[in-house]
């Protein structure tokens, strides 16, 4: 490998690693502070880990995570921020849930009829924004935090009984979906579970994105707009159709974060359904510095958080808040900011040094030959 390559890992791992460490140790200094140990709840989770139903809760959150992060990945790469996958994602599966309710098609056609209706109904969402954006000149910001209070507000109103609700019990839902739309998984046994047959959904997502991002031309126009929308178009590109269309993309991506939930498990759509995917993705997507695989380590870790933590409120003799693990997760957001200006900082540096030294060799080299020349 060379030094420039070397250089270049040891910069995509630095952050990551900066991050995990910084959190680690202020969550640590928060337990000593609150008169706990700093050690046993890390250990306790490990524990947790070990055991095989929490390792297919794990997987299962985590290939949600996983969608929801390449989808904000995805605007990253474009140098766009969006924030509106939350939204994106609960209205998506609501129509979904809606759509696998009412139509019933053999298992061949309604399943990817719902998952085309999730990918169209989130890049519909995402596609607002994007159109304001290219059009009127709206922050996607902006535009995307006013969308996730809007698609919030209309789920609400069309989980009413006289829309599209259905009463069960004291909670509403879209009722339950027709069983030709259900995603088997893989069942490992009532003591263990089962893991999200749209597991492999999300693992062929991250492939296509790896390759649509690194191997075709599209993926090197959508790098070089979010790299300097300048210079894309003046090799042609058409800035404003890159944004729009990476919305487009992102929002779709978006759509289909929820559907291993719901295709897999639940089967419907009630306001109890999980938020804040959206906003978790945000961190994730950071954590793994948009690389696909760097985001699937850092939704197997936030995964295993979430799902290890709840034993810590039972841990004998003292017990521990599983929010140590919200806390940890915070963190490691807080500090992916910090650690990454501090690495890109610090790589700049380098290459500054060694494009200084390389330059003072060229120009002692050419006294060299001016001085043979001469004599």
């Amino acid at each position: 490998m060379k030094k420039f390559d070397k250089e270049r890992v040891l910069l995509a791992v630095a952050g990551p690693v900066i991050a995990l460490v910084a959190a680690i140790l202020l969550t640590s200094i928060v337990l000593i502070a609150s008169g706990k140990s700093p050690i046993e709840p890390y250990t306790l989770m490990l524990e947790q880990a070990s055991y095989s139903d929490v390792q297919v809760l794990i997987i299962n959150q985590a290939s949600l995570y996983y969608i929801a992060a390449l989808g904000v990945a995805l605007g990253f790469r474009m140098n766009l921020f969006n924030i509106g996958v939350d939204g994106q994602y609960r209205l998506a599966a609501m129509m979904t849930a809606v759509v696998g309710a009412h139509l019933a098609l053999p298992s061949f056609l309604q399943i990817p009829t719902l998952l085309l209706v999730g990918m169209l109904t989130g890049a519909f969402w995402a596609g607002i924004a994007g159109v304001l954006k290219v059009t009127r000149g709206v922050s996607e910001v902006v535009a995307t935090i006013m969308l996730n209070a809007i698609a919030s507000s209309l789920i609400v109103y069309l989980s009413q009984n006289s829309v599209w609700g259905v009463q069960v019990g004291n909670n509403m839902t879209t009722g339950v979906m027709h069983k030709s739309g259900w995603v088997p998984g893989i069942n490992l046994g009532s003591d263990v579970g089962e893991i999200y047959g749209l597991v492999f959904l999300a693992v062929l997502l991250g492939v296509l994105y790896w390759f649509v991002l690194n191997r075709t031309r599209f993926g090197f126009d959508l790098r070089a707009s979010g790299a300097s929308e300048s210079a894309a178009a003046a090799s042609g590109v058409n800035a404003r159709r890159m944004v729009l269309t990476a919305m487009l993309i992102s929002g779709a991506v978006a759509g289909l974060s929820g559907l291993p939930l719901l295709l897999g498990d639940s089967h419907t759509y009630s306001l109890s359904f999980p938020a804040g995917l959206g906003f978790t993705a945000i961190g994730i997507a950071l954590l793994g510095r948009n690389n696909p695989g760097g985001i699937a380590l850092a939704a197997l870790l936030w995964a295993f958080l979430d799902k290890a933590s709840p034993a810590l409120d039972y841990a004998v003799p003292v017990a521990y808040e599983k929010e140590i693990a919200t806390i940890m997760q915070g963190l490691i957001v807080f500090a992916v900011v910090i650690s990454y200006e501090a690495v890109r900082q610090w790589g700049l540096r380098r290459q500054q040094k060694q494009v200084g030294a390389e330059l003072a060799a060229a120009a002692a080299q050419n006294n060299v030959q001016k001085k043979e020349v001469a004599a």
